[in-house]
C-alpha cells in the first residue's frame, strides 16, 4: 500500500523523487541527541507555506515564520490553559491548519501527549473520535461543526452508554459556521456520557492569522446571540426574541487573545464600525503571516491595511 501511494505521488509530482525519503519508525533510538539547530534558521525564517482552503477563491500559499507559529501556539496554550497532564485527541488531517497547528504542533509546544487518528477512520465511523477521547482520557479535542453534528446524529443509546467523556475540558469548534442547534443536540445526546456543555470552546481563525484569532473563555461554554435577520441585512446586529420569526441564533466566538488587536471595518470606505454594526474583520498582531507566496501586490493590500485617514500605527490583515 505504501509503495503504491509513493508511485502515485511521484506520478503527480515528479520532483518528489529527488527528495530523501525516510521512514521515521526505522530510525535508531537516541538519534535525537545528535540534533543541531540549523544556524541559518531564525525566528523570522519561513517555516512553511500554509495554503488557504480555496472555498472563496484560488488557494494561496500563506507564508508563516517560526515566530508566527510560536506566537500562535502560545496564544492557544494560554487560552486552553494547557498542562503537562493535558491529553490531546485529533482526527483532522495535518494539511488542515486546525489539524497541524492545533492538533499536532500544539501538544509538542505544550509538552503533553496526543492521540492521532486517521481522518478516514473518523469519516468511516465518526463515533471512533469520541471513543478515542473516552479511551485516552482526552482533555483537549475538537473540530468543525459537522463533526459534532455527525456524532450527535449517529450515536445509539448503546454508543452513549459505552463512552466516558467526563475528562473532556476543551471541545474546540471552528473552521466553519457554528450552529447553536448542533452544539445543543451534542450536549444533550452525550450528557449521559459525562460531557459538560461548558467544555465547548467556540473559536475563530484563518490561515493568514496562523490559526486562532479569537476564542471563548475556557469553561464559559457557549454564548448564544439571537439576532434579527432583517437588521443583519442592513449591517446591524439587533437582538430579537428567541425562536421568533425572522430571528436566527448565532454563536459568539469569544474575544481577541492576548496582545492581538481586532477591528471591524466597513470594507468599501475603510471606516471602523461602531459596536453592534456589521463589517469586515481586521486583525493585527504577531500571529499575522508575512503575506502570500509570490503574490506581492495581493499581499500588500491584504496584510498591510489601515483604516481610512490613518497613516501611522499598526497595519492590519483584512
Amino acid at each position: 500500500g505504501i509503495l503504491e501511494l509513493s508511485d502515485f505521488l511521484f506520478e503527480q509530482a515528479p520532483d518528489f523523487r529527488a527528495l530523501h525519503w525516510m521512514a521515521t519508525d526505522t530510525l535508531p533510538e537516541g538519534g535525537e541527541r545528535e540534533w543541531r539547530t540549523p544556524s541559518e534558521v531564525g525566528a523570522e525564517s519561513l517555516a512553511f507555506l500554509q495554503y488557504t482552503s480555496g472555498s472563496t477563491g484560488t488557494p494561496k500559499g500563506v507564508m508563516l515564520t517560526h515566530a508566527n507559529l510560536l506566537h500562535n501556539l502560545g496564544l492557544i496554550s494560554g487560552a486552553f490553559q494547557v498542562r503537562r497532564d493535558s491529553v490531546g485527541v485529533i482526527w483532522l488531517p495535518p494539511y488542515h491548519d486546525m489539524g497541524l497547528i492545533g492538533g499536532i504542533l500544539q501538544p509538542l509546544h505544550g509538552g503533553f501527549p496526543v492521540a492521532l487518528m486517521s481522518p478516514m477512520a473518523f469519516l468511516q465511523k465518526p463515533l471512533r473520535w469520541l471513543q478515542a477521547v473516552s479511551r485516552f482520557r482526552g482533555t483537549i479535542s475538537g473540530g468543525p461543526n459537522f463533526a459534532f453534528e455527525l456524532c450527535a446524529r449517529r450515536a445509539t443509546p448503546e454508543d452513549v452508554a459505552s463512552l466516558d467523556l467526563s475528562s473532556w475540558e476543551v471541545a474546540f469548534c471552528g473552521a466553519e459556521p457554528i450552529r447553536a442547534s448542533t452544539l445543543k443536540r451534542f450536549a444533550e445526546v452525550f450528557a449521559p456520557s459525562g460531557f459538560r456543555p461548558e467544555a465547548f470552546y467556540p473559536c475563530y481563525g484563518l490561515a493568514e492569522g496562523t490559526l486562532i484569532v479569537t476564542g471563548e473563555e475556557k469553561g464559559r461554554g457557549v454564548r448564544v446571540h439571537p439576532l434579527e435577520d432583517a437588521a443583519l441585512a442592513r449591517g446591524l446586529a439587533v437582538a430579537g426574541p428567541v425562536d421568533a420569526a425572522g430571528v436566527r441564533t448565532h454563536i459568539g466566538c469569544g474575544m481577541t487573545l492576548e496582545e492581538q488587536r481586532l477591528l471591524v471595518v466597513e470594507p468599501d470606505s475603510l471606516v471602523p464600525r461602531a459596536p453592534g454594526q456589521v463589517g469586515e474583520i481586521w486583525v493585527s498582531g504577531a500571529s499575522v503571516a508575512q503575506g502570500y507566496w509570490r503574490k506581492p501586490e495581493l499581499s500588500e493590500t491584504t496584510f498591510h491595511a489601515r483604516p481610512a485617514g490613518v497613516v501611522d500605527g499598526p497595519e492590519y490583515l483584512r
